[in-house]
């Protein structure tokens, strides 16, 4: 006798946002890189408590900086199930390009501030890939520059000196794009 067996999306949408930010890891890591050099580095945080903190540091920043986008997405990221970090270390090409401002790799080697332009550029290949990767597969992001840079300070991908955060849900309008507080939504189980 075959047993019949009722998923309900809500009780599996965890389960679910995980495996997608697991993809979209993946995606960031095939991802082409400048004379394939992987300088990129990739993490997903999950969790109430753990978003919280990194919401928390976000307000901090945000009123630190007076950047005051950075209170929204403070708020904003705690919609999310799981927030995606790609971030990108430090290392020059040896192409001698000047994109990052100095004639050679050497000069750009005595400036730690200044990012190398490849570096970069592979960063922006790996979110694009990553955030792709969410869009076929139907669930709400977004890219979000103000979170990477206030959890810099948290030791996440310590070696970056550059991460952007890509919070991940599955709702019915994306929360990443009204940039409205949260609503408390009561648990809804229907009877099937």
């Amino acid at each position: 006798m075959q047993q019949t067996m009722i998923i309900n999306e809500r009780d599996s949408r965890r389960e679910q946002m995980l495996s997608v930010a697991r993809q979209m890891m993946t995606a960031a890591r095939t991802a082409p890189k400048g004379k394939g050099f992987d300088i990129v580095e990739i993490a997903a945080v999950s969790g109430e408590d753990e978003i919280q903190r990194l919401s928390d540091l976000t307000r901090q920043k945000g009123e630190k900086t007076g950047l005051k986008f950075m209170l929204r997405d403070a708020e904003n990221i705690l919609q999310a199930e799981v927030i995606v970090l790609i971030g990108t270390r430090t290392k020059v090409q040896g192409l001698n390009c000047g994109y990052c401002g100095v004639a050679t790799c050497a000069e750009k080697l005595q400036n730690d501030a200044m990012p190398c332009a490849i570096n970069m550029v592979d960063l922006g290949i790996a979110v694009g890939s990553a955030v792709a990767t969410a869009a076929d597969l139907r669930v709400d992001t977004r890219i979000m520059f103000s979170v990477g840079f206030a959890i810099k300070e948290m030791g996440y991908l310590s070696d970056c000196h550059s991460i952007y955060a890509i919070p991940v849900s599955a709702s019915s309008k994306n929360p990443f794009f009204d940039r409205k507080p949260r609503e408390p939504q009561p648990e809804q189980k229907r009877e099937i």
